[in-house]
């Protein structure tokens, strides 16, 4: 049997959804996991999400949805997570085109649904803002999660909408979304997690990182992001609820906006109407700053020591864990080198490694 998951916002969704797919229907089916390629700037320095057009070596599966295979290869200067996440799991990894709006989207998923004749299709969203309004302070990036939303919602078929992770995504506080999450459906366990172990190992998403530590059993207060948001993480974070559908369209002031856009830039148009602000701007503008960066080398004995300085204000900060990713950026240093610091703080602190996260330790060792 055909599972069809989509992968809500990119990135770590799609690495949750293959943990997921083990986690509900076992290795009996086969799952093909609708993604975008659209990953952190540290791996693709390209601001936006990618297309058909930025990679070579993808299979066509129907007019208008390619699968990214192990041999596909992203065209420079662009960068994409999913080549190997298709050499290293064995799921189809299928690619959303966001380039002409929801209405592009909901061509593509109801192309796949009557190229697969899917048993069940999940919209899969890890830390649930894509239950925001489009006006929360903490919000930071709506824009694919509404996508995605807009387009399930207009497919003639039945979609299930899940949040996994509750508030690990470090946008909507748990408190908040609480009273909106529906019947619990599966509690991820550290048995869950060991599909997607290996790629745990140098994916960069957080808050499907944070997803695989609460259910390996982590707890605490982790730190995320550039800017270093406090996320907790309890025994509600490896939990996956049930959300209405169309409850959550309802709620989604972006989705209900962009649900017949045809192009990419119309939803960012409306993003920056609802919500302030598009991400893409926000990668753009990075982008631009990261361009003029000189180029910098690990000095394992600076970086120890900006290491021992960062953990020590974080501990008077009450966080117990962090990221890979908050170090890198918090000591300053280029995003290309976040796998040669990991390696360096794993190879010198091995007891402080709590995968995929890095634990700050209650008192220097």
């Amino acid at each position: 049997m055909k599972r069809l998951i989509v992968a809500a916002g990119g990135g770590g969704d799609a690495v949750a959804a293959a943990m997921l797919h083990a986690a509900l229907y076992g290795d009996e089916d086969e799952a093909v996991i609708l993604t975008y390629a659209w990953d952190r700037l540290l791996i693709d320095p390209v601001p936006g999400p990618r297309g058909p057009e930025n990679f070579t070596g993808l299979e066509q599966l129907t007019p208008a949805v390619w699968a990214v295979p192990a041999e596909a290869h992203p065209i420079p200067p662009a960068g994409s997570t999913l080549p190997r996440l298709a050499t290293e799991l064995p799921h189809t990894f299928a690619l959303i085109d966001p380039q002409h709006g929801a209405e592009g989207i909901t061509r593509q998923l109801e192309e796949l649904v009557s190229h697969l004749s899917p048993e069940s299709i999940d919209l899969l969203d890890v830390g649930g803002d894509i239950l925001a309004r489009g006006d929360e302070p903490t919000l930071k990036s709506p824009l694919a999660d509404a996508l995605t939303l807009a387009a399930c919602c207009q497919v003639n078929a039945p979609i299930r909408l899940l949040v996994a992770g509750p508030g690990l995504d470090g946008e909507l506080p748990l408190d908040e979304l609480r009273g909106m999450l529906g019947p619990l459906v599966h509690t991820f366990t550290a048995r869950d997690v060991e599909p997607i172990g290996s790629v745990l190992e140098w994916h960069p998403s957080e808050a499907t990182g944070m997803l695989a530590a609460t259910a390996r059993g982590v707890r605490g207060t982790c730190e995320m992001r550039d800017a270093g948001l406090p996320v907790p993480l309890t025994d509600e974070g490896p939990t996956v609820h049930e959300v209405d559908l169309d409850d959550a369209l309802s709620r989604n002031q972006l989705a209900r906006a962009i649900t017949t856009t045809t192009t990419l830039d119309e939803v960012e148009a409306h993003s920056r109407e609802i919500c302030g602000y598009s991400e893409i701007d926000y990668e753009r503008n990075k982008a631009a700053w990261l361009k003029d960066q000189p180029p910098v080398k690990l000095d394992r004995e600076a970086v120890l020591s900006q290491l021992d300085q960062f953990e020590a204000e974080a501990r008077s900060r009450g966080v117990t864990h962090t990221t890979f990713r908050r170090i890198t950026e918090a000591l300053n240093l280029n995003g290309s080198l976040r796998e040669d610091l990991r390696q360096l703080l794993i190879s010198s602190r091995p007891e402080q490694y709590d995968a995929p996260l890095w634990r700050i330790t209650s008192t220097p060792e």
